[in-house]
């Protein structure tokens, strides 16, 4: 079993500010063509939890890195 198939996600802007809430939030995982308006309150949160933020290319990639067939504004790496 490689490392990446351990890996456990939260895809989506409220189950990313859910997971963050919670404490269960390793990183926070961004596209970087998502609407800022949108993603505002979720770097808020992130920053007063002192969640890790990466940027991702695009919403496209975002979703193909969590293995889903659709873009992804946001997802949360979660801590197993």
């Amino acid at each position: 079993m490689t490392n990446e198939s351990k890996i456990s996600y939260s895809i989506g802007l409220k189950s990313s500010m859910r997971a963050i809430n919670e404490g269960c939030a390793a990183k926070l995982l961004v596209a970087s063509d998502a609407d800022e308006h949108v993603l505002r309150p979720l770097l808020q949160l992130a920053e007063c939890k002192a969640v890790e933020v990466e940027y991702i290319t695009s919403m496209r990639r975002l979703g193909q890195l969590c293995q889903i067939d659709v873009g992804a504004a946001a997802a949360v790496i979660k801590i197993l």
